[in-house]
């Protein structure tokens, strides 16, 4: 295969790797103070930015032979997984519900079935939803930071003094769930048994 080709791929790739990065700058923001509140403006604008990925997906699909899908596949694999963590990252903030991998493909505008052409491989699916696990846990621990505000305050009543308590175990326990994961390398593992869970996660 030409070079040009490998060039108008990489093209493409770039432009999907810049408008990667906007979407998460976006959506960033909820890990901020007041991120919460502005969640669903986020979300919208994050869906109008995928609008303009489906577009380049599409033209990326025109770049090379419809039957060399694999023999490209490196050149769009960290993207395309990166895209599927933001668009399961938007799915689970306006729903708090895992994406299908299905709805993934629609939110890209690519396919789900491999012989219906451009589509969404499986291991990038996964992938993808593995670095939502990580995000959402580091969204759980930013979330408590209010805690610290609550440390202010002298709780005389016992109700209150009750909910303050459960939250710092609450607190406690995601710390404990974030430590297993970085220190004693399971995410790794989760990442290295998904090829033979794929099945299960998906149904």
């Amino acid at each position: 295969f030409p070079s040009s080709m490998c060039q108008e791929i990489r093209k493409v790739v770039q432009t999907l790797e810049q408008m990667a990065r906007e979407i998460l700058t976006l959506l960033q923001g909820v890990h901020q103070g007041a991120g919460f509140q502005d969640i669903p403006k986020k979300c919208q604008k994050a869906r109008e930015h995928f609008g303009a990925v489906k577009t380049q997906l599409a033209s990326l699909k025109t770049k090379f032979p419809a039957d060399q899908y694999y023999r490209f596949h490196e050149h769009w694999r960290f993207v395309l997984q990166r895209l599927v963590f933001l668009a399961a990252f938007v799915v689970y903030l306006e729903t708090e519900t895992l994406v299908t991998r299905e709805a993934v493909t629609e939110i890209l505008g690519i396919e789900a079935d491999r012989e219906r052409g451009f589509h969404l491989d499986i291991e990038d699916y996964l992938s993808g939803i593995l670095t939502l696990a990580s995000e959402l846990s580091r969204l759980a621990v930013n979330s408590v930071t209010l805690d610290s505000g609550f440390r202010l305050l002298n709780l005389k009543n016992d109700s209150l003094r009750k909910c303050y308590d459960d939250l710092k175990y609450n607190v406690k326990k995601t710390e404990e769930v974030v430590y297993d994961l970085s220190i004693r390398g399971l995410n790794k593992e989760a990442a290295s048994d998904a090829g033979g869970e794929k099945q299960k996660l998906l149904f």
